[in-house]
């Protein structure tokens, strides 16, 4: 039951492009004896689906700026290659207080962030 709340609730979030991840990530490290690396590969499986219907909804509404969009992906592919290889090689421990680092890093980050950019 815990896992199909944990799924509903990254889809959400992960629907609106915040990043269900960062959700999905600590709530297996919680109610799984899983590795980092398998919590990580399971994030990433589960991440195709959702963000799919999401692209779809956005694109079909007009909010996907390609221009921008494809030398990100083009070069995200790169980085996912180079961080998957090397997080193959980081023992699990040491990753997940890396990942626990990058969370607190990111949730002081916006905390503090003030809203000053246009749409």
């Amino acid at each position: 039951m815990s896992l199909i709340f944990l799924g509903l609730i990254t889809g959400f979030i992960g629907g609106m492009g915040i990043g269900g991840g960062t959700i999905l990530i600590p709530g297996l490290i919680f109610i799984t004896n899983l590795s980092q690396q398998t919590i990580q590969s399971v994030n990433l499986i589960s991440f195709l689906p959702v963000a799919s219907i999401a692209l779809y909804i956005h694109t079909k509404n007009k909010n996907v700026n390609y221009r921008i969009a494809i030398p990100i992906v083009v070069f995200g592919l790169l980085g996912a290659w180079l961080g998957s290889s090397i997080a193959l090689k980081i023992p699990s421990n040491s990753l997940r207080k890396l990942f626990g680092i990058f969370l607190l890093i990111m949730g002081v980050y916006e905390f503090f962030y003030k809203e000053s950019k246009k749409e």
